[in-house]
């Protein structure tokens, strides 16, 4: 039998995915709208220490108020839009979403950090993603400027709420026991 190789994919290529496979993919990747969208590289640096310091923050300031999580881990809004968010927080009252290992409904605020790799799809289609989900915040980390854009949802749109610099505090509306100084976040040796 004479079996062709598959062409080879893109980075812009999508691929539809039955939910039946989803569990079957050895690879990281999302599905929003029914579509796959593959980790194209691993984290670098920067990214993965921003990510400890976010967890380290959220774990100091709220840890008896509701669970923290790291990518990756599965938020599965439905069956179509399984997204892997870097920073996952969850009140205590509704910790009842989490089962079967993965996280089935809409988290109480998410994080992204952005990289070269994924910031536009974090600007864009996943913002548009949690916004119509109802995720009460959304914060979009960029380590190479230094800033976290804060979004609020209001009246079901996100507002940019603040976008704040290392040497600011953040507060959130959603999560009243975080005060989180973004000196913390972007110390002065991160490494790109």
């Amino acid at each position: 039998m004479n079996r062709s190789k598959p062409p080879a994919r893109s980075r812009n290529d999508k691929v539809k995915e039955q939910q039946e496979s989803y569990s079957l993919i050895e690879e990281r990747y999302e599905i929003i709208g029914g579509v796959r969208y593959d980790f194209l590289s691993s984290p670098k640096y920067a990214h993965q220490k921003m990510l400890t310091n976010f967890y380290l923050a959220f774990h100091s300031s709220c840890s008896q108020e509701g669970e923290i999580l790291l990518a990756p881990m599965d938020v599965h809004f439905d069956e179509n839009n399984i997204v892997q968010p870097d920073v996952i927080y969850i009140a205590s009252e509704r910790l009842d979403m989490i089962h079967d290992g993965f996280i089935f409904g809409v988290p109480d605020l998410l994080v992204e950090i952005l990289s070269e790799s994924t910031g536009r799809h974090d600007k864009k289609v996943k913002k548009a993603l949690y916004e119509q989900f109802g995720v009460k915040e959304y914060w979009l980390a960029d380590p190479i400027y230094r800033t976290v854009d804060q979004f609020v949802l209001r009246e079901g749109r996100y507002e940019l709420a603040a976008t704040l610099s290392e040497g600011d505090t953040l507060t959130s509306p959603t999560v009243p026991c975080l005060g989180i100084d973004l000196s913390a976040i972007f110390p002065e040796n991160l490494r790109q």
